[in-house]
C-alpha cells in the first residue's frame, strides 16, 4: 500500500466578537454571594457568558455542545442557571464552578420558556413544539408533559402556594393546569391574538398579559377554596323526583363548574402602552412590585404596582374631589346621594418611567434591589448590553445608565477579516468600527470608526491597515495611534477586492464601477509635522465590461484574475495588462477566488453554490465540485499547500484537496451564513465571521484526518439522527392524552436500552455457567475448578452478575431512565423483576429498585399479570417492597425528628428563632391582619 497524504485536522478553538445573542433572553444573575445586580447572563450562540456590568468583563463561560441557547433561568437560590437550547434540550448549571451535571431531553424543538418553582425543585419548560414539561431537578427526571396549546408556548409560570401552573402561547390562549391531576381546567380566551407574556402581581391574584396590540390586560383570580372558608360552605339539595325538570337548565353550567372549582378569572381592565406594536418581553421583578415591557423598538415602559395601603390613599382623595365637584354641580338641585369613586386598574399600577435606549431592545430584565433601587439590564439588538439604575421612590425617577458593553464585539455582521504577518493579530471591520484583536488573548487592542467596510489587509510591517468601503473609498490607519490617516476616493462603486501586491509595494482594487485600479505605497510629508505619513498613488487602470468582484495577483507577479458580474473569470498578463484567458463555466457570478502558492492553479467559489480548480497554464478546468447547499462566500489556499478553505451561506466552513479533488474535513460551529475567513501566514489558525455576530478562532491540531473514517463518522452521524427521530414506543392500552409522559426517545436512550439488554445477556450466560458447572459437579468424582468469569466482570472487580446488571441500571442517567426502559423488550422484563427482588431483599438502592419495578409493572402490566410463572415473584416483591419502604421511611422520619429536636434545643438554648421560620410567623401575622381589616371594610 503506498503512502496516504497526511492531513491534519482544525478544531474549534474559541468564540468571541459576541456580546449577547439575539435568540435568547437576558437574565440577572448572583455568583458567589456576591452583590445583586452586577453579573448578568447571555447567550453567545452555543454557550452562555457572564458578564460583569461594572467591569466590562466576562467572568465565565457556560460552554455548550453545538446547538444555540434559546432561553436562560436562573434558579431561586442563585446558584444554578437553566439553559435551553435549540434542539429541545435543557441543561442545569452550577455558578460556582461553570460546569453541568444535569440535562434533561423532553423537547423536539427550541424551549420558548422556563420557570422555577419557589423552592427550585421543579422547572417547567414550553417549547416550540407547543407542549409545556415539569421536570423534577432533585431526582434528575422529567415528571409529565402537557399537550393542549397549538402554537409557540412563550411564557409559562407556577402559582406559588398552589399546586398549579399557567401558560400562554401564541394560540391566543391562556391555560391554566393543575398539576395534582395533571389536567388543563381553565382556557382564557379574551385575547384577540397571539399571547407573547404573562405576569403575576399582588400575591398571585392578578394576572397581566400582553398580547399584539397596545393593551396589557389584567385579570384578577379568585382562588375560590379560599373564600369558602372564610364565609360558609354550600348548601347542597336534596335531589327529588320533582327536579328532573331543571336538569336542562343545569347541564350548560356545569361544565363551568367545574372550571370554577379552582379559581376563576375576571378582567380588571387593561393599561395602554405607548408603543403600538405586540409586545416583544414582559418582566416583573421576584415580588411583582414593578412590570418592565417594550416593543419592537428602542423604548422600555415603566409600571410600578402599588400596595393597598396607597391605594385606599388615592382612592380616599378621588372621593373628596367627586363629593366635592358633585357640590359643585347640585347647586340649588335637591339632596341627591353622595358620589362614588370608582377603583380602576390605573389605580392601582401607575405608569413609572421611560427609558430610551440606544438601539432597538430585544429583551430586558429587571432587579429591585432592597433599597428600592431598581436595576435594569437591556439586550440591544445590535449585539450590546446596557443597564440603567433608578429609584423607584422618586415621583418621577429619571434613569441613569450604569454600564454599556460594546467593547467586545462590532454592531454589525463582520463583513472583512485579516491577519498580521507575525500571526498574531487579527483585523475585523463591520459597517462602522474596525478592531484589531491579539489572536492569544482575543483582547480588544484598537477599535476605529470607519466606513462600510467590505475588504480589508495589513500593510507590510503591520503598522497600518487599508480598508475598501462600500462608497468606494480607501480608508488608511495607523494602528500606534488608532487614527484615520488618510481616506481616498479610488472608484464611483463599491470596492469589493483589494489584493497586496506579490513584491509588497502596492495594492489592487477592484470595483462596482468596471475598473481595476493599481497603486503604490509611497511615504509623503505630513503638513503639521515633519514626520512622514503612508498614502497610496494611482499609478494604472483596468477598465472592463462588467463590476469587477473580486482581484488577484499570482504570487509569481506574473498574470492578474479578475472575476466579473458576467460570471466569467479573466486572467491578465500584470505588465502589460494584456489579456490572457478567460475562465468560463459558472452559471451565476464568481464571489471568490484565490491562487495557489506556486501560481499554477486558480479555485474559484460561485453564487451557484460550486468550485471550480482551473490550470493556470491554459485555462483547463479540472475539476468542479458541489462544495455547500448556498452560494460560495469565500475562498482561500493554504499557505505552501494546493488545500484550500470555502465558506458558504449554508454555514459550514470545509476544507478541500486541489490535487485529488477531494473534500477533508467540515467545521461546524457557526449558526448563521458564513461571510469571511482569514487564515494566518503559517496556517496554524484561522478566524471566520457570521451573521450570528460571532467570530470563531480554529485552531490546526496535530491529530491526523483518516478521509476513509471521517465519511463513516458522517454516515454514523446521520444514522443516529435519524434513530433519534423515530416512533417514541407506544404503552399498550395508552390513548394519547393531555399528560404524557416527559422525556424522548434520543440515541442515548437506544444505548442504555443496549447497555441494560447486554448486561441481562452476561447475567444469563453467567448463570447457565453456574448450571452447567452444579451439574458436572454432582457427575465427577474430583471436585472441578470454577468457570472463568467473564472479562468484565473480571475488569469490574469481580463482581457478582447479578451486581453488574445493577451498577448498568445506575449509570443510566436519571433523566432518560423510563425511556430506556419503555425501549427494552419484554422478554427482558421477567429476568429483571427477579433480579429486583433479590436486590430488594438485599436492600440494595431500594428507591432506584423501586422506580424501575413500578415503571416496568405500568407498562407491562397486561403481560405480566398474565403469565402465571411471574405471580410468585409478584407476590414476593409486594412484600418485600413494602416492608423495604416502610424501613426506609421509619428511617427518614427518625432523622427528621431528631433534626427537629436538635433545632429546639439550640433555639432553646440562644433564644433565638431560626429565620425561615421567622419568616413563616411574620407572612401568618400579615395573613390575619388583612383578614381583619377585610371585615372592618366589609362591615364599614
Amino acid at each position: 500500500m503506498g503512502l496516504t497524504k497526511q492531513y491534519l485536522r482544525y478544531a474549534a478553538s474559541a468564540v468571541f466578537g459576541v456580546i449577547g445573542g439575539q435568540k435568547a433572553n437576558i437574565a440577572y444573575v448572583t455568583l458567589r454571594g456576591g452583590e445583586r445586580g452586577r453579573y448578568v447572563a447571555v447567550a453567545a450562540c452555543e454557550h452562555v457568558f457572564i458578564w460583569d456590568v461594572r467591569k466590562g468583563e466576562k467572568v465565565l463561560i457556560l460552554r455548550g455542545l453545538k446547538h444555540e441557547v434559546t432561553f436562560l433561568c436562573p434558579s431561586p437560590d442563585g446558584v444554578h442557571i437553566a439553559v435551553g437550547y435549540e434542539d429541545g434540550a435543557v441543561r442545569v448549571f452550577s455558578l460556582l464552578n461553570g460546569e453541568s451535571n444535569v440535562s434533561f431531553n423532553g423537547h423536539k424543538s427550541a424551549v420558548s420558556a422556563m420557570t422555577y418553582d419557589a423552592l427550585g425543585a421543579r422547572l417547567v419548560t414550553g417549547s416550540r413544539d407547543t407542549d409545556v414539561i415539569v421536570w423534577d431537578i432533585i431526582n434528575e427526571s422529567g415528571l409529565y408533559r402537557l399537550r393542549g396549546h397549538k402554537d409557540v408556548v412563550t411564557q409559562v409560570l407556577f402559582v406559588k402556594d398552589r399546586n398549579l401552573l399557567v401558560s400562554s402561547s401564541k394560540d391566543s390562549f391562556v391555560k391554566w393546569w393543575d398539576l395534582d391531576t395533571q389536567h388543563c381546567f381553565k382556557t382564557m380566551v379574551g385575547h384577540r391574538s397571539e399571547v407573547w407574556g404573562l405576569v403575576l402581581l399582588n400575591q398571585e391574584n392578578r394576572l397581566l398579559t400582553g398580547s399584539a396590540d397596545s393593551e396589557l390586560r389584567a385579570w384578577d383570580i379568585n382562588y375560590l377554596h379560599e373564600e369558602r372558608s372564610v364565609g360558609e360552605p354550600k348548601v347542597k339539595k336534596g335531589k327529588t323526583l320533582l327536579d328532573d325538570d331543571d336538569d336542562e337548565d343545569n347541564a350548560e353550567g356545569g361544565d363551568d363548574d367545574l372550571e370554577e372549582r379552582i379559581l376563576s378569572c375576571e378582567k380588571a381592565g387593561s393599561l395602554l402602552r405607548e408603543a403600538r406594536d405586540r409586545v416583544v418581553s414582559l418582566a416583573a421583578d421576584a415580588k411583582g412590585r414593578v412590570i418592565a415591557c417594550h416593543g419592537n423598538d428602542s423604548v422600555l415602559e415603566i409600571f410600578t404596582v402599588l400596595e393597598e395601603e396607597e391605594v385606599q390613599k388615592r382612592m380616599m382623595k378621588k372621593q373628596k374631589k367627586a363629593k366635592k365637584k358633585a357640590a359643585k354641580t347640585q347647586g340649588d338641585a335637591g339632596e341627591e346621594a353622595p358620589p362614588q369613586a370608582e377603583r380602576t386598574l390605573t389605580d392601582e399600577i401607575l405608569r413609572l418611567t421611560n427609558i430610551r435606549a440606544s438601539a432597538k431592545i430585544r429583551w430586558a430584565d429587571v432587579l429591585l434591589c432592597a433599597s428600592g433601587e431598581l436595576k435594569v439590564a437591556l439586550l440591544l439588538q445590535n449585539n450590546t448590553i446596557e443597564t440603567y439604575a433608578l429609584k423607584v421612590s422618586d415621583r418621577a425617577p429619571a434613569p441613569n445608565k450604569t454600564a454599556r458593553l460594546t467593547l467586545g464585539g462590532h454592531r454589525t455582521d463582520v463583513r472583512t477579516l485579516a491577519f498580521s504577518s507575525d500571526n498574531l493579530a487579527v483585523l475585523s471591520a463591520s459597517g462602522d468600527t474596525v478592531k484589531v484583536w491579539n489572536r492569544s488573548t482575543l483582547q480588544v487592542i484598537r477599535t476605529m470608526a470607519c466606513e462600510y467596510a467590505l475588504c480589508s489587509l495589513f500593510v507590510p510591517g503591520d503598522r497600518q491597515v487599508i480598508l475598501g468601503t462600500k462608497s468606494g473609498k480607501l480608508q488608511i490607519f495607523e494602528l500606534a495611534s488608532g487614527s484615520l490617516l488618510e481616506t481616498v476616493d479610488a472608484h464611483d462603486g463599491s470596492l469589493w477586492s483589494l489584493c497586496l501586491a506579490p513584491d509588497q509595494r502596492g495594492i489592487v482594487t477592484g470595483s462596482a464601477d468596471k475598473k481595476v485600479k493599481f497603486w503604490d505605497f509611497e511615504l509623503m510629508k505630513d503638513e503639521g509635522s515633519a514626520q512622514k505619513r503612508l498614502t497610496v498613488k494611482h499609478t494604472r487602470t483596468l477598465q472592463l465590461e462588467e463590476d469587477v468582484l473580486c482581484v488577484k495577483f499570482s504570487p509569481d507577479h506574473r498574470l492578474l484574475a479578475v472575476s466579473l458580474l458576467d460570471s466569467t473569470v479573466k486572467v491578465f498578463y500584470t505588465d502589460t495588462l494584456k489579456f490572457f484567458l478567460s475562465l468560463y463555466g459558472h452559471k451565476l457570478p464568481v464571489l471568490c477566488l484565490d491562487i495557489s502558492h506556486d501560481s499554477t492553479l486558480i479555485a474559484t467559489g460561485s453564487a451557484d453554490r460550486n468550485v471550480k480548480i482551473w490550470g493556470l497554464d491554459f485555462g483547463d478546468c479540472h475539476r468542479s465540485m458541489f462544495a455547500h447547499d448556498d452560494s460560495v462566500m469565500f475562498l482561500q489556499f493554504l499557505p505552501k499547500t494546493h488545500l484550500f478553505f470555502t465558506a458558504g451561506k449554508d454555514k459550514k466552513i470545509k476544507q478541500w484537496d486541489a490535487d485529488k479533488f477531494e473534500h477533508i474535513q467540515t467545521l461546524e460551529g457557526h449558526h448563521r451564513e458564513v461571510w469571511c475567513f482569514a487564515i494566518s501566514p503559517s496556517g496554524d489558525h484561522m478566524v471566520s465571521s457570521s451573521h450570528d455576530k460571532s467570530l470563531r478562532l480554529w485552531e490546526r491540531t496535530r491529530e491526523p484526518i483518516i478521509l476513509e473514517e471521517e465519511r463513516e463518522m458522517e454516515r454514523e452521524a446521520e444514522f443516529e439522527e435519524s434513530l433519534a427521530g423515530g416512533d417514541v414506543p407506544v404503552v399498550p392500552g395508552e390513548t394519547p392524552g393531555e399528560a404524557a409522559p416527559a422525556s424522548k426517545k434520543t440515541v442515548e436512550t437506544v444505548k442504555a436500552a443496549e447497555r441494560i439488554m447486554e448486561a441481562l445477556e452476561l447475567y444469563k450466560e453467567e448463570n447457565r455457567k453456574m448450571e452447567e458447572y452444579k451439574y458436572a459437579c454432582m457427575a465427577a468424582v474430583n471436585k472441578l475448578p470454577l468457570p472463568k468469569p467473564n472479562p468484565i466482570l473480571a475488569a469490574m472487580g469481580n463482581v457478582s452478575p447479578a451486581r453488574y446488571v445493577l451498577d448498568v441500571i445506575k449509570k443510566v442517567r436519571s433523566s432518560e431512565l423510563e425511556v430506556s426502559l419503555l425501549v427494552l423488550p419484554f422478554q427482558y422484563a421477567p429476568p429483571l423483576l427477579r433480579l429486583f427482588n433479590d436486590y430488594v431483599k438485599q436492600g440494595l438502592e431500594v428507591e432506584l429498585v423501586c422506580r424501575c419495578l413500578f415503571f416496568l409493572l405500568k407498562i407491562h402490566f397486561g403481560q405480566i399479570s398474565s403469565n402465571q410463572m411471574l405471580l410468585s415473584v409478584i407476590d414476593e416483591l409486594r412484600t418485600n417492597t413494602v416492608s423495604k419502604v416502610q424501613e426506609i421511611r421509619d428511617v427518614m422520619g427518625f432523622n427528621s425528628a431528631a433534626l427537629q429536636f436538635l433545632q429546639r434545643e439550640i433555639e432553646n438554648k440562644e433564644e433565638v428563632m431560626f429565620f425561615a421560620d421567622a419568616t413563616g410567623q411574620l407572612a401568618q401575622k400579615k395573613k390575619k391582619r388583612r383578614k381583619r381589616e377585610r371585615a372592618v371594610l366589609t362591615i364599614a
